[in-house]
């Protein structure tokens, strides 16, 4: 089905003298490109459109793949997603959405290996760039995000599910008035693990939540009962991270208590608060390996190169 199609829908929807229902079938092909719906109309117009909207672009089974200077803006929803590929480089890419836009993540790696993604800024309403299960080998360079959810991890462990990521570096990195800095979301109830993973010199400009490992995340309107099992967090650095926080609190370790953080590292992080106030961290079963010159820093845990540290709240 043509534009020309949805234009003739509508100027029959728009002349009615009753009211209309325009629908949009599912399982069908659109062949689209921009399209304006005007009035005024003769009569009310409800509008029913697929439920699950398309992501823009998705690169499926590719390898040696090489992505550049491409832009995409206003999506329905995911922009550009490499789905079970290998080898990819991508590069100089420009992504914009509306910061209220639902669920338009700019780039969505998933199940995907030796992925790198540089030299890249995005706006969008959702997460700048999200790596769900079954990727390894993610790098992220000189990647500017704003507006959004920040670089995350996940979500991982949906529906009681297995979910696994490692070896994912973010090595430069400029977070804007975003939701998020840098991220680790994961369900209860799920298992597997995310692993050896980096965060290297990042910079944060009034960003609300600059860094967060959250293993009771909930998207969804009723609220998620509290389930034993998690997807292991473990082995995750945080170094040269500096810059403010929208909010007091500037680090968020909220960990299972079931399957505590382990081994995370943090060294050379500077985070304070508007204006320069100071900022709080706030942790729940957390398992550092190291901690040197970090600010904030959670409450009664003192540095050590020697011995791992475990925080309770």
């Amino acid at each position: 089905m043509s534009f020309l199609a949805f234009e003739k829908a509508w100027k029959e929807a728009c002349s009615s003298k009753t009211p209309v229902q325009f629908v949009v079938p599912q399982n069908k092909n659109y062949l689209l490109k921009q399209i304006t719906f005007s009035g005024p109309c003769k009569s009310s117009i409800s509008v029913q459109p697929c439920k699950d909207a398309p992501t823009a672009l998705t690169f499926n089974n590719c390898n040696n793949l090489k992505v550049k200077n491409l832009k995409s803006k206003d999506a329905q929803q995911i922009h550009i997603e490499f789905e079970s590929c290998t080898n990819v480089v991508a590069s100089n890419l420009m992504i914009s959405a509306s910061k209220k836009s639902p669920n338009t993540d700019g780039v969505h790696v998933t199940n995907s290996q030796n992925i790198q993604i540089s030299d890249t800024t995005i706006g969008t309403g959702d997460d700048c760039i999200s790596i769900v299960s079954g990727s390894q080998k993610v790098h992220a360079t000189n990647i500017t995000c704003g507006p959004g959810h920040g670089i995350s991890i996940g979500s991982l462990g949906s529906k009681n599910s297995e979910a696994h990521v490692s070896h994912v570096t973010v090595n430069g990195a400029k977070f804007i008035g975003s939701e998020n800095g840098v991220r680790i979301k994961t369900w209860q109830g799920g298992s597997g693990e995310a692993s050896n993973i980096k965060f290297l010199n990042v910079e944060m400009q009034d960003v609300e939540n600059p860094i967060i490992i959250d293993q009771n995340y909930c998207d969804q309107v009723e609220p998620c009962k509290q389930q034993y099992s998690a997807v292991q967090v473990k082995n995750v650095v945080y170094e040269n991270i500096k810059g403010t926080s929208a909010t007091k609190v500037a680090i968020k370790f909220d960990c299972s208590k079931n399957f505590p953080c382990e081994g995370i590292i943090m060294k050379n992080i500077k985070l304070v608060g508007e204006n320069g106030k100071p900022s709080e961290a706030m942790c729940k079963n957390v398992h550092f390996n190291n901690i040197e010159d970090v600010s904030p820093k959670c409450p009664s845990v003192e540095s050590s190169k020697d011995e791992a540290l475990l925080y309770n709240y």
